[in-house]
């Protein structure tokens, strides 16, 4: 069922029994206040403890993975399953201002196809290497874009169901889903709008691995780059070689070390070969979009075609 008027708060939880009862209860207030038809969904993404107990005993709808398949997949699943075709996700740690929920309705309202709760606050900064890193997949994911994205992984959001399940199979199933959604909309040049919000020390222990999810995030943020903008993953690479480079010569220039002059000469020969490849990239992925533009006109014609012949037959047959 497509109902356009109401509003469904999708919450993946695995083993948040500690922090679950009390997101629910503040959701549930807040939406009523809203005076909206609303549900909340909970995906019990194959927990051990009683989180999918505390969801029913909340009056939650509850949907049960039988064993943890990812923070991704349970988001996938509680959107596919819901009955508004407004989205809004949430984390079931108790880290996201429930009471932020209107003013992210608020700006979706004006038209917006994802409004993101951009967090601040000494607990969104934590530790420096976090930092860092979060920096540097947000520089990547800026520099694809061409735009300043203040969050890229944030787990609250508004947006519409039907043109993000579009996108499913390039989003990832695991921690980087919000990521590669980011990535996703900004790329295909969708109208996202950023709100700040106050984000608070998580109820229980996190489920993220610091290092091993950061590099997942790394590599399917490349994937994304690779298939909706080759080529400015391609002219970092050669912008970079051209660096070194240029930093060969000057080198040499300063202590005439001949390894420092051919050290330079090819590096610039592989600023040149990947900003080539990055050309031949782009031109591959301009020809299979072309290829399939062409088949998605090919099958509205043949359809048109089809439906068309039945009522040609009918008037031989009354004339006959």
């Amino acid at each position: 069922m497509n109902n356009q008027g109401g509003v469904s708060l999708v919450i993946p939880a695995f083993n948040e029994e500690n922090g679950l009862r009390q997101t629910l209860e503040d959701c549930r207030n807040c939406l009523n206040s809203l005076k909206i038809h609303f549900e909340i969904i909970v995906v019990d993404d194959g927990s051990t403890d009683a989180t999918a107990s505390i969801a029913e005993g909340a009056s939650a709808r509850v949907i049960r993975h039988p064993a943890n398949g990812g923070y991704g997949r349970a988001l996938k699943g509680g959107i596919l399953a819901a009955r508004y075709e407004t989205i809004i996700i949430m984390d079931a740690d108790g880290t996201y201002p429930v009471h932020s929920i209107p003013l992210l309705l608020e700006h979706y309202r004006q038209g917006f196809d994802m409004v993101v709760g951009q967090r601040t606050g000494e607990h969104y900064e934590q530790s420096v290497f976090k930092f860092s890193l979060r920096r540097l997949l947000q520089f990547l994911v800026e520099w694809s874009c061409g735009k300043t994205i203040p969050d890229i992984n944030s787990g609250l959001r508004v947006f519409a169901r039907t043109p993000v399940k579009a996108f499913f199979r390039h989003l990832c199933d695991t921690f980087s889903f919000t990521t590669s959604l980011t990535l996703a909309y900004m790329m295909t040049g969708r109208f996202v709008a950023y709100v700040p919000i106050a984000y608070a020390p998580r109820v229980g222990s996190s489920h993220v691995r610091l290092l091993k999810d950061s590099l997942l995030t790394l590599g399917y943020i490349l994937r994304q780059i690779l298939y909706f903008n080759p080529l400015k993953i391609f002219l970092l690479f050669s912008l970079i070689w051209l660096g070194i480079g240029l930093s060969g010569f000057i080198f040499f220039a300063l202590t005439r070390l001949m390894i420092s002059y051919y050290f330079g000469v090819l590096s610039l020969f592989g600023a040149f070969l990947m900003l080539g490849m990055g050309l031949l990239a782009e031109q591959i992925r301009q020809v299979v979009i072309s290829i399939s533009d062409n088949k998605t006109i090919f099958v509205q014609k043949s359809d048109t075609e089809s439906s068309a012949t039945p009522l040609v037959g009918k008037r031989e047959n009354d004339h006959g």
